[in-house]
């Protein structure tokens, strides 16, 4: 008799207990997102808990979020927010989220450094991935304080970037994050690459300049080991660069197709018709594909190049003035068909 009685209890006690571990399943463990795909949540420094709320609601399921804002009142992150970019993948439960945000678990961002011709568009992409407002970059890259800092200044800034997709926290402070350029400035320039600019008699400053006047000249990269001979070929010999892409830099005219003689006389130490040498530094962020193609440049004894006929964006090289002349003529042929002025 008292097997019965105590049957009779066990069983509605097991059914209490599973509908409960259900329901605990349910509000915490089952998937929070709705979505197939892993969504990010971004907590800045002006988020509260209801600002938290309202980012996971548009990405959470209801019964989730619910156990996520009942884990909320009985714990004190409300008064401890924490900034961060947050992943929320399919499969995880409020639980798994809340202890992410909670313990600040993030998600890094693949940040792209971009090889460009103004600071101001790098600025931008930081502002545009990272919790930093990009005016605070910009005010730190003008700043010959910070610059100081890092062993750069206003003509040699775009020396500080190396253009490459680096993992960093969403919400790195600026000054990590100008630490971190600065550890992949040195990386970058390594014993190797150091020895190989030594050899040349340049700084890697210098050979950063080279090579942002280099990467203007030709996006293809299989040939700029070839533009970086001849421009060295000229330096070696004390000839001016006459490089097209330093005018434009100088006349601060990027849209130009076609430089006119009067053109070459604008009063700008950025103009290699006009000075001997490299100029006082980088026309803009060049590529590492430029750098290296400095480093190892073609040896040979072209001293002249100009831009092929065809429009590939490739050029044709010469020994003399006489066979460089000829290049140019064809060149000038094709640009007035084409009616480019």
């Amino acid at each position: 008799m008292k097997k019965k009685l105590n049957y009779r209890y066990v069983v509605p006690t097991i059914i209490c207990l599973l509908a409960i571990a259900g329901l605990f399943y349910y509000y915490f463990f089952a998937s929070f997102s709705s979505k197939k795909e892993t969504q990010y949540v971004c907590i800045d420094r002006d988020d509260n808990i209801d600002s938290v709320f309202a980012k996971l609601e548009p990405i959470a399921k209801q019964h989730s979020l619910t156990g996520y804002k009942t884990m909320v009142r009985h714990t004190s992150y409300a008064d401890h927010i924490r900034t961060g970019r947050y992943a929320v993948k399919p499969g995880e439960g409020a639980f798994t989220v809340f202890r992410h945000l909670k313990n600040g678990i993030q998600t890094p961002v693949n940040l792209t450094i971009p090889s460009v011709r103004s600071i101001d568009r790098i600025a931008s992409t930081v502002g545009r991935k990272l919790m930093i407002d990009s005016a605070e970059v910009m005010q730190a890259l003008n700043d010959p304080a910070v610059m100081k800092k890092y062993g750069f200044d206003s003509t040699s800034i775009a020396c500080f970037f190396i253009p490459n997709t680096y993992d960093m926290y969403w919400n790195i402070s600026l000054d990590k994050f100008l630490d971190r350029l600065k550890r992949e400035h040195d990386n970058f320039w390594n014993a190797d690459r150091t020895a190989k600019a030594r050899m040349m008699g340049l700084t890697p400053n210098e050979v950063v300049t080279m090579a942002s006047i280099i990467d203007e000249e030709t996006a293809d990269d299989a040939e700029k080991p070839m533009i970086a001979g001849m421009y060295f070929n000229r330096l070696k010999i004390g000839m001016p660069l006459q490089a097209d892409p330093t005018v434009k830099f100088a006349l601060k005219r990027w849209d130009l197709r076609r430089i006119w003689s009067n053109m070459l006389h604008v009063n700008s130490p950025y103009n290699t018709y006009m000075n001997v040498g490299l100029p006082p530094g980088p026309i803009r962020v060049p590529s590492a594909a430029g750098i290296n193609a400095v480093l190892d440049y073609v040896h040979h004894d072209y001293l002249y190049m100009c831009a092929k006929e065809d429009f590939s964006g490739t050029h044709n090289f010469a020994v003399t003035y006489a066979d460089h002349l000829k290049n140019a003529e064809k060149y000038s042929k094709a640009l007035n068909e084409r009616g480019i002025k």
